[in-house]
């Protein structure tokens, strides 16, 4: 048979399947996601992300130093307080458990690069991302703390902020105040489009929000919409964010390739909670080959367009990376 175009000439030695890949995925693009924990000699397994375990300060450095042999650069704090209360002061108290976490972190591993999740849903009792105001959110009033978060949170030893709050100029708000304390370097990662996904949810038990109640729709994106991710995007970009995070993953490829088309600035992804549950589950049930489905899903990000993946599976993916399995 006379055929031209064989593009399996391109496929028969594995030499040249590495050569002309397309998609390469590099150990320093991963975030890795860490939970502190307000107490003492804490390291407690998170029965809804096996695997995944909350930290106490003490013990965060022995979290930090399996993070680091891993050959994962990149790590973002969440925050579970001793005590929440209605406007969250937890997360912009000097001495609140983040700022604590960060102040050991740098001193211990000042290799490493400390991003913080800048969010109240973890200190607050009603576990909402702000100001509650009858049944919602209030907006402008939330803004102010969000600032304060940030900045405590620099001040601490973070690196970069995160907002993933999704109120309407936060990003704004944030830059001023870092610019007013003289963090204008201080990049800010904006979770820019993130929806209110039911993927969500083995997150409640590792960040301590099993006391929510209601939904986040009111504030979060709803999934139907993909013109309305850019809007969010240009919004934050405007108001001086430096990277933009679309949040969840898996179910939003689609998302990131539409950013990842219209910005020049780096795209992240976060592949959350429920994603990651969904393959332990999998996995543990026999039902799938982990590593495979591992290397498969987090290619499939990059492949859509991520530059960045905050993901759980950060220690596994950066070894496949070294054994030149993925990448």
């Amino acid at each position: 048979m006379e055929l031209l175009k064989r593009p399996r000439r391109l496929r028969l030695d594995g030499r040249v399947r590495e050569m002309i890949r397309e998609t390469r995925i590099s150990k320093d693009s991963l975030i890795y996601p860490l939970f502190i924990e307000e107490g003492k000699g804490i390291i407690k397994d998170i029965q809804a992300m096996p695997g995944q375990k909350r930290y106490s300060v003490d013990t965060l450095p022995f979290a930090l130093e399996e993070v680091a042999k891993a050959g994962v650069k990149n790590v973002m704090f969440f925050g579970i307080p001793s005590h929440k209360d209605e406007c969250g002061s937890g997360a912009y108290h000097d001495h609140g458990v983040v700022q604590e976490a960060f102040r050991i972190a740098v001193k211990a591993f000042p290799e490493l690069y400390y991003i913080g999740d800048v969010c109240m849903c973890e200190y607050t009792s009603h576990g909402h991302c702000g100001i509650i105001k009858g049944d919602t959110v209030d907006n402008d009033k939330t803004l102010p703390l969000l600032a304060k978060t940030a900045v405590s949170q620099v001040e601490a030893g973070a690196s970069m902020v995160a907002p993933s709050d999704m109120m309407d100029g936060r990003v704004l708000a944030i830059r001023k105040a870092l610019d007013a304390a003289g963090f204008e370097d201080t990049p800010i990662m904006s979770y820019a489009a993130k929806y209110a996904s039911a993927f969500y949810g083995p997150f409640r038990d590792a960040a301590g929000s099993d006391n929510f109640k209601g939904n986040r729709k009111t504030y979060q994106m709803d999934y139907h919409n993909r013109r309305e991710a850019l809007k969010e995007v240009y919004t934050d970009l405007e108001e001086g964010a430096d990277i933009i995070m679309v949040k969840p993953a898996l179910s939003y490829l689609d998302i990131i390739r539409e950013v990842r088309n219209e910005v020049n600035v780096p795209v992240a992804a976060y592949s959350v909670s429920g994603e990651y549950a969904m393959i332990k589950a999998a996995a543990h049930m026999g039902m799938i080959d982990e590593s495979a489905i591992i290397a498969e899903t987090t290619t499939s990000i990059y492949r859509a367009g991520a530059d960045i993946l905050i993901t759980y599976f950060a220690k596994e993916i950066a070894a496949m990376v070294e054994e030149g399995r993925i990448g």
